[in-house]
């Protein structure tokens, strides 16, 4: 009788087993061909969740695979460890963010092993380190130097509740801020931006050849928001020299123009107000300040909330002559177009809303379909009440409307972007300092190479004021300029920490460089990643800012050219919810895995995570979970007693090895194993770990029934040691324990076992059993099999024993090779 499956003792044994030996650490000059495989980087939050656990399976799933087949897979691990939550915490309970960070990285750390999955180590890097800071300015001090960083006085997103600003990515849709709640509103401040607009063409037409989901595609492209359309000046009248300028995708509808809309924000506002509006538009314009960016952007316009003043200024239609009174509203936003628009109430919904508050004309220059009863038609149709477009489509339209405003001199055809600069300034401390000095002589001055990194002073005060910590220090902000060595004041904001990782996955691939971030050479031998795993949430911020970075780098020389995307393929894993909601620890509802390590295992663990549906698919944590893991932990036992000889709890079956010549039964086990390893291979390559699962417990019950009937040693072997290589991705421990008792070595060091084309070629049959005139089981067999093989099989079923119930078998009625029926 085999010794019985100790959770706890065979997991720890490997875990340090597999540290020890290294067999998943790669060197940049390993011979076998590369793979790259990450999991994005976490935030330290402390131990492991279920979410950690089911992002770190998937990921470790496929590293131990592919090197199975033969492959060096760069498989590193870090952390996102800069954070506002650190910095709560320090404001709260006075630790500082650098002890609060390492304790939290300590717990993950431990629980990502507890959970076994394999990294190579030696690559580990942590944001907050001095080593990476260090290279995060240099990259900053090199964006500076070639204009893709710079600093302005700009309307920006401010939350309360953190006390800092956000970018425009980092304010959700209800208008909120993504990490507080808290209602986000609009500050004029000196900022620094990333320039992320010079690189929306390319942002956009490169998501074609991504091998990524649909969806997430689809989020990029909206936010970076391609519009072509046409930019025409108006003139204003009673003015010689003042024009409003704007943007339009539908030149085609400027007939039915009735008045013009700037921006609050907009510079020319001051020009265009008359003096007898002037003090109503100024409370207008600090009002509207006031508000986020989605109440400005909202349709519902009503009489009870001021959306917009007259300006006094009337301006110039350039296809009728006639004027149109200019409104300042709150619905158009500076940093879209030209942040003024030409207001057509018959042709848009929030326009049609405004004119009907402030009485002003509505006239249609499309035809809508008779049954259309709606306000604003957008639809298609012939142009009418517009003199000569009347009777054209709105394409043909579009196109004669542009032409007359070029042959005027008074617009040109352009495309504008929804996408703007990336704002990276932050008003807190536990962050990575922006390497710039300010001046009297020379203005803004990045600090060079030899003075970096540039790190934050430990004796900071904490307190929520809404400026850095680094602003109130006695000595921080006051250095030299490193050209005239005349007094200048230090950057006292630091970077968003979506700096850091927008370039980690490329300082994983030479953690060592000390005279660059990392060496073109190494860049070129792993990157781009192969396979890129982490959450549907990072669609935007994350994955758009790193791609940004890639290409940046790659034209200031320090990516090879080539290289302009960091990740080939991405998977975004299903999340979890508890009680409908998202698991968060900022919600409490978490729920940690070390109960499960200690008693069903990791392994089990890791097995419910690729059982319980298809990975992509979020699930609900149930009452009915437990018995889902549960049901794995019996699994995994059922492996070790077929796999080490102790069947003895499997009711009716036992395992029998007879020295005989291959006949039928071996054959029909033969072709299940190889169609075992078609079947999972397959899975594994399309992300289908569920079914995978699925076919390796189905397997193993015929594997049981194949025992019972009399098995053939080495047919059983070569099933069984199939069997533990294929489960070894899932479930590492138990799967390294069983190979080792049984043939010694490793098994994740073994080759990945090939099918025999022959052998899983589909000729099966389905074999009815019936017992009384009832199915009571069904059992793909081949379609030659004889009879007393059959019956072994019929008999060797448990489903078969289970409905004998110990009667006696009275007749058997062989039908092969379609039916056996037993008459009890």
């Amino acid at each position: 009788m085999a010794e019985s499956y100790n959770v706890k003792e065979i997991e720890a044994k490997w875990q340090a087993r597999w540290e020890s030996e290294g067999l998943y650490q790669v060197d940049n000059d390993d011979p076998r061909p590369k793979a790259y495989v990450l999991c994005m980087y976490p935030y330290p939050s402390g131990a492991a969740h279920q979410g950690h656990v089911r992002n770190y399976t998937f990921g470790d799933l496929i590293v131990r695979y592919r090197t199975m087949c033969g492959e060096a897979v760069l498989s590193p691990f870090g952390f996102d460890s800069f954070g506002l939550p650190a910095e709560n915490a320090a404001i709260k309970t006075g630790i500082h963010p650098r002890f609060f960070t390492d304790a939290r990285i300590g717990e993950l750390k431990e629980s990502v092993k507890r959970l076994g999955a394999v990294y190579d180590w030696r690559r580990e890097l942590k944001s907050h380190d001095p080593s990476y800071i260090k290279w995060s300015q240099f990259i900053f001090t090199k964006f500076f130097e070639a204009g893709l960083a710079y600093k302005k006085n700009a309307p920006v997103n401010w939350c309360p509740g953190c006390q800092t600003v956000l970018a425009n990515e980092q304010v959700l849709p209800d208008g909120t801020c993504e990490r507080s709640g808290d209602l986000v509103i609009k500050r004029d401040l000196e900022q620094w931006f990333l320039a992320t607009t010079q690189y929306a063409e390319e942002l956009l037409s490169g998501l074609d050849a991504l091998e990524w989901p649909e969806r997430v595609k689809t989020m990029q492209r909206n936010w970076i928001g391609k519009s072509q359309g046409t930019k025409f000046k108006m003139a204003i009248a009673g003015t010689d020299d003042l024009f409003l300028e704007v943007f339009t995708t539908r030149p085609d509808t400027t007939f039915g123009m009735t008045y013009a809309v700037i921006s609050p924000e907009h510079p020319q506002l001051d020009n265009l107000t008359k003096d007898a509006f002037r003090a109503e538009v100024e409370g207008f314009r600090i009002d509207a300040t006031d508000r986020s960016e989605i109440e400005r952007q909202s349709t519902e316009v009503n009489s009870k909330v001021k959306r917009g003043v007259f300006t006094g200024s009337y301006a110039i239609n350039p296809f009728t002559g006639k004027e149109v009174p200019v409104y300042v509203a709150d619905y158009v936003l500076m940093g879209y177009g030209t942040g003024a628009i030409m207001a057509v109430p018959g042709e848009d919904q929030r326009d049609y809303e405004f004119a009907k508050i402030y009485g002003l004309p509505i006239i249609r220059t499309v035809q809508p379909p008779d049954d259309f009863d709606g306000e604003a038609y957008t639809g298609p149709g012939p142009k009418i009440n517009s003199d000569w477009l009347n009777g054209l489509d709105v394409d043909e339209a579009k196109a004669k409307a542009t032409e007359f405003l070029v042959s005027k001199g008074l617009g040109e055809a352009t495309i504008q972007y929804r996408l703007r600069d990336w704002l990276v300034s932050r008003q807190r401390y536990w962050g990575c300092p922006i390497p710039i000095v300010n001046c009297p002589n020379c203005g803004l001055v990045a600090v060079p190479f030899e003075q970096l990194p540039v790190l934050a002073p430990d004796d900071v005060e904490f307190l929520p004021t809404g400026d850095s910590p680094l602003a109130s220090h006695p000595t921080f902000k006051y250095t030299t300029c490193p050209n005239c060595g005349e007094e200048a004041i230090r950057e006292t904001d630091t970077m968003d920490t979506f700096v850091d990782s927008s370039w980690y996955f490329l300082r994983f691939c030479d953690p060592g460089a000390d005279t660059v971030p990392f060496s073109t050479e190494a860049v070129a031998t792993w990157m781009p990643v192969d396979q890129y795993i982490g959450g549907i949430e990072h669609a935007i911020l994350h994955l758009m800012y790193a791609r940004f970075f890639t290409k940046a780098l790659a034209d200031l020389g320090y990516v090879p050219s080539r290289i302009r995307e960091p990740f080939k393929r991405l998977f975004t894993q299903g999340m979890i919810r508890l009680g409908g909601s998202k698991m968060s620890k900022s919600k409490g509802n978490l729920i940690a895995p070390t109960k499960y390590f200690d008693t069903v295992g990791a392994d089990s663990l890791r097995l419910f995570h690729l059982f319980v549906g298809p990975p992509a698919d979020d699930f609900d944590w149930s009452d009915q979970t437990e018995d889902v893991i549960d049901g794995c932990f019996r699994f995994l036992n059922r492996v070790w007693r077929i796999a080490l000889g102790s069947a003895e709890s499997f009711p009716g079956v036992t395992i029998k090895i007879e020295d005989r010549a291959a006949d039928v039964r071996d054959k029909e086990i033969l072709r299940l194993t190889h169609r075992l390893i078609a079947k999972v291979s397959q899975d594994y390559e399309r992300w289908s770990y569920n079914t995978a699962v699925a076919a390796l417990m189905e397997f193993t019950n015929s594997l049981y029934r194949y025992a019972g009937s009399g098995a053939q040693q080495e047919t059983f072997d070569l099933a069984v040691d199939t069997l533990i290589k294929l489960l070894a991705p899932m479930a590492p421990h138990i799967s390294a324990e069983i190979w080792d008792r049984r043939n010694g070595g490793l098994v994740h060091a073994e080759a990945w076992p090939t099918p025999d084309p022959e052998l899983v070629k589909s000729d099966r049959q389905t074999l009815v059993v019936q017992i009384n005139g009832k199915v009571r089981d069904k059992i793909e067999v081949d379609p030659e099999i004889g009879e007393d093989a059959a019956i072994s099989l019929v008999l060797a079923s448990a489903k078969v024993q289970q409905a004998l119930g110990g009667k006696d078998v009275k007749k058997t009625i062989v039908k092969l090779p379609k039916m056996v029926s037993l008459v009890v």
